[in-house]
């Protein structure tokens, strides 16, 4: 019997793993999530956006409009932080795979902590310029971009025996 070739690609695999992790967060209008690789392809870190430790999902501001403090921007942590700050090993030369391209801020913590290359899904805010300067940040560092072109457009779970 000759193998089955349907199954996932290691970049369909990762980039499934982060789509998945940001199906744990709770903010009611964006779900990012994150997965980091070794050179091994072993998954090292993860993390989706959410709250700090600590802070109540119940109690803590999801909007986006209003007064500074009474939004979600000041307390969110983001999935790629998320994921470097949950890593079990050093992400020296590893790879993240991201379902939105990373802001400024979390391009920072990439470098810093070593990461070779970023391999996003979405970005949708291109044209922000925390975004350009995201980007002139990974570039500046060396760091690989590749924007996933899936060629599977869902994949499904099947939770049965």
């Amino acid at each position: 019997m000759p193998k089955r070739d349907d199954y996932l690609s290691w970049d369909e695999y990762f980039m499934g793993v982060a789509f998945l992790s940001g199906m744990r967060s709770k903010d009611p209008s964006t779900q990012v999530g994150a997965c980091i690789i070794d050179k091994e392809k072993k998954i090292i870190g993860m993390g989706y956006n959410g709250f700090p430790l600590g802070s109540s999902d119940d109690e803590m501001p999801w909007g986006k409009t209003g007064d500074f403090l009474d939004t979600k921007y000041p307390y969110v942590v983001h999935a790629e932080l998320n994921a470097i700050l949950n890593s079990i090993k050093s992400l020296k030369e590893s790879t993240i795979y991201v379902t939105h391209f990373p802001c400024n801020e979390c391009a920072k913590a990439i470098v810093q902590s070593g990461i070779k290359k970023v391999i996003y899904f979405s970005d949708k805010h291109k044209n922000l310029e925390s975004t350009v300067a995201s980007r002139t940040i990974l570039k500046n560092a060396g760091v690989e971009i590749v924007n996933l072109k899936m060629e599977k457009k869902k994949i499904v779970i099947n939770f049965k025996d």
